[in-house]
């Protein structure tokens, strides 16, 4: 009978301990959500007879202030470079770090002679470092692997 009460009070607890948590979570992601509609709203244009007030200057400068706001999407393509495995076809972006880089492009720097061997993440340390990052400065700007 005890045992009964006890696995019915931890059920409950729980059950309740779940509630107060899946709670917590969809209030904060209904709030970051209303907040980032908010955010990605655009600005209305003032009415036409303020904006006819408004002088020139001060509409330039308000134009000019707007404007980097506003990132191009073609200039944030161009910043990814994408590699391609020859072999496979599979495509991966430049890594940033060799730690995160796939099995193919590490064996790719090893083939191509940019590296010795592929390396074990704890031996990533010291100049062994450097020559990693110069290598893969160099794979990216390899034709051969450009996607």
């Amino acid at each position: 009978m005890l045992e009964e009460l006890l696995v019915g009070l931890s059920l409950a607890f729980v059950g309740y301990f779940l509630y107060n948590v899946y709670k917590t979570v969809s209030e904060t992601n209904s709030a970051s959500q209303q907040s980032s509609a908010t955010a990605a709203a655009p600005v209305s244009e003032p009415a036409p007879a303020a904006a006819a007030n408004k002088s020139e200057a001060a509409v330039s400068v308000a134009e000019s202030a707007a404007a980097p706001a506003q990132p191009s999407a073609e200039s944030a393509e161009e910043k990814i470079i994408v590699l391609r495995d020859p072999a496979t076809g599979e495509t991966t972006p430049v890594p940033s770090n060799y730690r995160f880089a796939k099995k193919w492009v590490k064996e790719a720097l090893v083939s191509e002679g940019l590296l010795s061997k592929v390396y074990k993440n704890s031996e990533l340390k010291g100049p062994v470092s450097n020559q990693v990052k110069e290598a893969l400065e160099k794979f990216k700007n390899i034709e051969k692997f450009q996607a």
